[in-house]
């Protein structure tokens, strides 16, 4: 393979791993929000929480699929930090 190849092919791949961090990052700040929320409505009124949800201000995380999409983000981030190490190695051989 010629280094340019190797060259393009791990600029791609540096920005494939920065959306993916950046979607962990995006479904972790999701989760944090959760708990924000499960917070505040133990010690809201009834009355305010209803009216919150119905702003749609509280409600609407789905918590066990963002959990479940941040696993699959982390595995596959994970697997492109994996392909990023073996390409730095083919580019330092080439």
């Amino acid at each position: 393979m010629r280094g340019v190849d190797l060259a393009i092919y791990a600029d791609a791949l540096a920005g494939e791993a920065a959306s993916l961090a950046a979607r962990a990052e995006r479904a972790r700040s999701r989760l944090r929000q959760a708990a924000i929320e499960k917070r505040a409505r133990t010690e809201l009124t009834a009355i305010a929480v209803e009216r919150l949800e119905a702003l749609g201000v509280l409600g609407g995380i789905d918590e066990v699929a963002t959990h479940a999409e941040l696993r699959q983000l982390e595995a596959a981030l994970d697997a492109v930090e994996e392909l990023q190490t073996w390409l730095e190695a083919e580019l330092n051989a080439a």
